[in-house]
């Protein structure tokens, strides 16, 4: 198996326990009491330079990313340095995160906040907004076509759009057949991790107008976000190049570049 298959037969193994410990009922009666979302779309369709800031602690190819990982310090760090919207990783046992640092996030800021994990069932959706997350991943790759219109249209009624990510031409015209609104590229082959900035640039073309592109992956300048910007794309989902920044929010800032976040930079 490769990395992502192993990811993915790890986090089925941990859904089956924690839906035994937490029941949908449960679930859906902490969904009445959550706050409501905050407009994820809304944030990353600013005429502008829009980062979706992304916290993780390690990860399966790079290991330890942060020895200082302080979810609330952080998020409050990027949300000022001009993040639009924020990112957590959520997964544990191949990244080391945990819902609980997305509710420290939450607490300490305005922006929308998207669950970064592998979700593969509804009550994963359920347990995100329950945890107060605004959006969530979707990973074409590790999703047939009939559950990831499913995962889709919950979000939706539970008014999550979620960012669904692909990384090849077969994967995109899937996902835009299932209706997908925000499409994100990832630049890295989950499979083995390896990553080209040049798949963002062969995809663009073929996203519809109508959706919001996302590069992932691979952005290290701000000349990388100009070109891709473009290209096409209304937002970047930036996390490794963050993380192994002694100071993340200046890190942001200098991605961001003279322009500023939420400013006309072509």
């Amino acid at each position: 198996m490769n990395i992502l298959d192993r990811i993915v037969e790890a986090r089925r193994e941990s859904i089956a326990h924690r839906k035994r410990v937490l029941p949908d009922v449960a679930l859906k009666i902490a969904v009445e009491k959550a706050a409501p979302p905050r407009d994820f779309p809304g944030a990353l369709a600013r005429d502008g330079y829009n980062v979706i800031a992304e916290m993780k602690k390690a990860s399966p190819s790079r290991g330890l990313l942060r020895e200082n990982y302080a979810p609330a310090a952080l998020a409050a760090s990027l949300e000022s340095a001009g993040a639009a919207a924020l990112s957590v990783l959520t997964e544990e046992d191949f990244f080391s995160g945990s819902l609980a640092d997305l509710k420290e996030a939450r607490k300490v800021t305005q922006i929308p906040i998207l669950r970064k994990d592998f979700i593969v069932d509804p009550w994963q959706v359920w347990e995100a907004r329950a945890a107060g997350a605004d959006a969530f991943l979707l990973i074409a790759a590790i999703l047939n076509d009939e559950t990831l219109g499913e995962l889709l249209e919950l979000g939706r009624t539970l008014k999550m759009e979620p960012l669904v990510e692909v990384h090849s031409r077969e994967e995109l015209d899937r996902v835009i057949a299932a209706g997908a609104r925000i499409i994100g590229v990832n630049n890295r082959d989950l499979r083995d991790f390896e990553v080209r900035l040049g798949t963002s640039l062969e995809l663009v073309e073929a996203i519809p107008e109508e959706c919001i592109a996302v590069s992932e992956s691979g952005l290290h300048t701000h000349e990388d976000l100009a070109r891709l910007r473009h290209a096409g794309f209304d937002a970047f989902l930036i996390g490794e190049h963050l993380m192994k920044n002694a100071d993340p929010g200046a890190a942001l800032r200098g991605l961001l570049g003279a322009t500023g976040a939420g400013h006309t930079a072509d």
